[in-house]
């Protein structure tokens, strides 16, 4: 299976730095249970056992404590089957400190892993202040029952394979490799797989609220995916928004097509960045300017797809799906350009692809003893098909495919036939997406980066404008999300938000992140 969205979980750019409902019933909880409730505010009838559940924390890391929460797999049926949730706590505030539930991305991204770097993703001040607290979606990485695909050894076969999609033969076998996939997935996975969809995943984000936090509104920062996860949250239950920070953020009236096209752009402004700074440089193995750089790295692609590069590994040649992902992955963050650049010079000057290959698997979380950290790619593909509904048919998709190829020739194409994936995608998709106005919310804090190629900026200023209490943040730079503890402007606005109820001016912005 071949990723065709790109929404990379923000943790990952801290290790490159560092190298309207169809048919189910709607959710909105307009009916509450009789029994008081104190500080957990109102609870959906029927799932009170789920609201007032106990939960037991036991140590898991320096300050930090992990616990399990009990959720319905499908919020039709409360009485049917659970799954748990896991979630990682950094107790820097003290015990009955409030919490600010993190997720990074993805979708699919592991709010639990990502709890590793938190002190490099959050300030001092806010930790101060929160108890920041991780979670794995529904179906992603420790939470159970997770969506489950592949052995470790198929994962690095179906990466490092490259399907042609030129004929109909080729989308004949696309599609039947993609039915073959989701069949093996659902015998893994089970009921949940046609249930780990985005508005489920946020009705589960309100049993967390008043399980984990104990408190009547949620405090949560969103990276990526996880501003859709945030906005739909606040859509369904916008009573009990507290402080929400979306950055990176996504529309959510967006198509499958119309993602992968907004990306396209996004990806070829960010490798134009790229090559003009490296060519700026001693080192780059891009020669002339930057569209003969462009060429050079078309020409690089297109040889990989015949002769694969060596590697450390000498069974892991570098095929050109890995070498895409290996250039794809450092250009989420402008603080792994350098990476990048020595990468590219191994590769096409010393014939070595070992470099790019260490990059594509980041992207992928597996690690050097050939182990995969966490479900991402797998969990990434269950969601997108439940959360977008496809369109179209195949003259449609070459169509589309046409436009992904003016707007960037190196990586359009790689991004096109998401909807001829999600066809062939066994769990279907239930609802319609649309515009999220989040009516009687709390302010919501929205930023969006100049120039990032993952999530355009022009999509924060959508769900900026849909938010009926939307206040957007505009960071110039370069780089997929912006805020962290390094980002001092992007910080201060985001802290001074969480700590002190602040919300910046309109048209505010930020126009470098400071040291890194």
């Amino acid at each position: 299976m071949t990723r065709h969205f790109l929404a990379v979980p923000a943790a990952l750019l801290v290790a490159l730095a560092g190298c309207t409902p169809a048919q189910p019933s709607d959710p909105t909880p307009t009916s509450v249970s009789s029994a008081p409730q104190s500080s957990l505010g109102p609870v959906p009838e029927g799932l009170e056992d789920f609201y007032t559940q106990s939960i037991e924390w036991s140590a898991c890391g320096s300050d930090m404590r992990c616990t399990d929460v009990e959720v319905p797999i499908d919020y039709d049926n409360p009485a049917g089957a659970r799954a748990t949730i896991r979630v990682k706590q950094l107790v820097s505030a003290g015990e009955d400190a409030p919490a600010l539930f993190l997720n990074p991305g993805g979708p699919g991204g592991s709010g639990v892993q990502t709890m590793d770097y938190v002190t490099h993703m959050t300030t001092e001040e806010l930790r101060a202040a929160y108890n920041v607290t991780g979670f794995d979606p529904r179906g992603v990485n420790e939470s159970s029952p997770a969506v489950s695909c592949f052995t470790d050894a198929e994962r690095d076969a179906d990466r490092a394979k490259d399907m042609p999609t030129e004929t109909d033969a080729d989308l004949d076998a696309l599609a039947a490799s993609v039915r073959e996939y989701g069949k093996q997935c659902a015998e893994k996975t089970g009921e949940i797989l046609n249930f780990v969809d985005t508005r489920s995943a946020a009705r589960d984000l309100d049993v967390l609220r008043a399980v984990v936090a104990s408190s009547e509104t949620l405090d949560y920062l969103g990276f990526s995916y996880g501003t859709y996860l945030g906005a739909t949250y606040a859509e369904l239950f916008p009573k009990n928004t507290g402080h929400l920070v979306l950055d990176g953020a996504i529309d959510p009236t967006t198509s499958l097509h119309e993602v992968s096209l907004g990306q396209a752009k996004g990806f070829d402004r960010a490798i134009r960045a790229y090559v003009e700074d490296c060519q700026a440089g001693a080192d780059c193995p891009l020669r002339g300017d930057v569209d003969a750089g462009i060429d050079q790295l078309d020409r690089f692609f297109r040889s990989l797809g015949t002769n694969p590069l060596p590697t450390s590994d000498p069974d892991r040649p570098l095929t050109r799906p890995l070498g895409f992902m290996g250039v794809i992955t450092p250009l989420y963050s402008q603080e792994s350009w350098p990476q990048l650049t020595m990468a590219l010079d191994q590769a096409m000057s010393e014939g070595d692809g070992s470099m790019l290959l260490f990059m594509a698997d980041l992207m992928a979380d597996r690690e050097s003893d050939g182990t995969y950290s966490t479900n991402s790619d797998e969990a990434f593909t269950a969601i997108n098909c439940l959360d977008f509904q496809p369109s179209g048919d195949r003259e449609q998709w070459r169509a589309d495919v046409q436009e992904l190829a003016e707007a960037s020739a190196l990586f359009g194409p790689e991004l096109g036939y998401g909807d001829l994936m999600c066809e062939a995608w066994p769990a279907k998709a239930r609802y319609e997406r649309g515009e999220l106005h989040a009516v009687g919310s709390a302010p919501i804090l929205v930023i969006g980066t100049m120039g990032d190629p993952a999530t355009p900026y022009e999509w924060s200023e959508a769900l900026a404008d849909q938010l009926e209490n939307g206040y957007l943040l505009t960071y110039e730079g370069e780089g997929h999300t912006a805020y962290s503890a390094t980002n001092g402007c992007v910080a201060d606005f985001v802290d001074a938000f969480f700590l002190d109820d602040e919300l910046p001016e309109a048209d505010a912005t930020c126009e470098d992140r400071g040291a890194w």
